[in-house]
């Protein structure tokens, strides 16, 4: 089966699951590094998540997908919090996300740049609003490649 087809599968027993008890899918990834397989599922909830509860979600989608057997090659099941630099991969992150600090990369080059740095100000009709150092910046969501919160030091 297709790595799309099974983060797929696995996100439509998680997310349910993991709403219900308070958590929000970030990701899933199903990648090869090497000779091995990881599936890899990202976590979060306002707070934070702590060692108890990737252990909770793990014997969780361990039994689901025992059940369902999607996967036919041998894998690593990682569960884990996405981190400080969280992915924002939904519009519902990225309206999360405003008021902080933020790396957006385009698809293509606006303003001259394709890769900015600094304040998410707004998200109105799919279009972030950025202050990167004394410029503006108004990015249409769809020309988004990828966005992450990122850390100030």
């Amino acid at each position: 089966m297709s790595a799309p087809k099974i983060k797929s599968i696995v996100e439509s027993f998680m997310t349910p699951y993991l709403e219900e008890n308070g958590f929000q899918l970030v990701d899933v990834e199903y990648v090869k590094e090497g000779s091995n397989w990881y599936l890899r599922i990202y976590v979060d909830k306002d707070g934070g998540i702590d060692i108890d509860d990737c252990g909770r979600i793990s014997e969780f989608a361990s039994a689901k997908l025992d059940e369902l057997d999607p996967i036919s090659e041998a894998y690593f099941l990682e569960v884990s919090s996405p981190g400080a630099e969280r992915p924002l991969k939904k519009a519902e992150d990225v309206a999360k996300a405003v008021g902080k600090h933020v790396f957006v990369t385009t698809y293509e080059p606006i303003d001259g740049a394709k890769e900015f740095e600094g304040r998410l100000d707004a998200f109105e009709g799919n279009v972030l609003q950025m202050t990167v150092g004394r410029r503006k910046h108004a990015i249409p969501y769809d020309k988004v490649a990828s966005a992450r919160l990122a850390i100030v030091f």
